[in-house]
C-alpha cells in the first residue's frame, strides 16, 4: 500500500514538474499595472488576471460605475480569451469582487448578457476596496478543449 502511494504521489509530482507554462498577452487589453502576466495557460486551463473597468486606448477607468466598468471588464476578459484562442464558451469558472454587494444583481444582468447557455462556475465577493478606484474587478478561469 504504502508503495502504490509513493508511486501515485511521484507520478503526479512529475506531471504537475513538467507542465508546460505559456503566457497569453494582447494590445487589445489593459497592459498589467504589476508583476503579472494577463494570462497563463498551464495544462489546458487558461487563467485570466483580474480585470477592472479599464479602457486598453486612454488607459484610464470608465464612467459610469458598475454599468460602465462591468462591459468594458468583459470586453477586456474577451480580448484576452481571443488572444488564447478561446471565447466565453470556453469559461469554467469566475471570481467577481465587487465593493458595494447592493450593485449584485445589476452585475448579474450585465454579465449574463456574455454567456449563452451553461454558465461557468462563479464566486462573488464583497471586498474593501480595488486598484484604481475600480467597483468590480473579474477573474476567468478557461479550459482549452480537445
Amino acid at each position: 500500500m504504502v508503495r502504490l502511494l509513493t508511486l501515485s504521489l511521484m507520478l503526479v509530482a512529475s506531471t504537475v514538474a513538467f507542465a508546460q507554462k505559456k503566457v497569453h498577452q494582447t494590445d487589445a487589453a489593459p497592459a498589467p499595472i504589476g508583476p503579472y502576466s494577463q494570462a497563463v495557460e498551464a495544462n489546458g486551463l487558461v487563467f485570466v488576471a483580474g480585470q477592472v473597468g479599464i479602457n486598453p486606448d486612454t488607459k484610464k477607468l470608465v464612467a459610469g460605475g458598475v454599468d460602465g466598468e462591468v462591459p468594458q471588464i468583459m470586453q477586456n476578459i474577451q480580448q484576452i480569451l481571443k488572444a488564447a484562442g478561446l471565447n466565453w464558451s470556453d469559461v469554467v469558472n469566475t471570481t467577481i469582487y465587487v465593493k458595494d454587494l447592493a450593485n449584485f444583481q445589476k452585475i448579474n444582468t450585465l454579465y449574463a448578457k456574455y454567456f449563452e447557455k451553461d454558465y461557468p462556475a462563479r464566486t462573488t465577493v464583497g471586498v474593501a476596496d480595488l486598484p484604481g478606484g475600480a467597483s468590480v474587478e473579474i477573474t476567468v478561469i478557461a479550459a482549452r478543449r480537445k
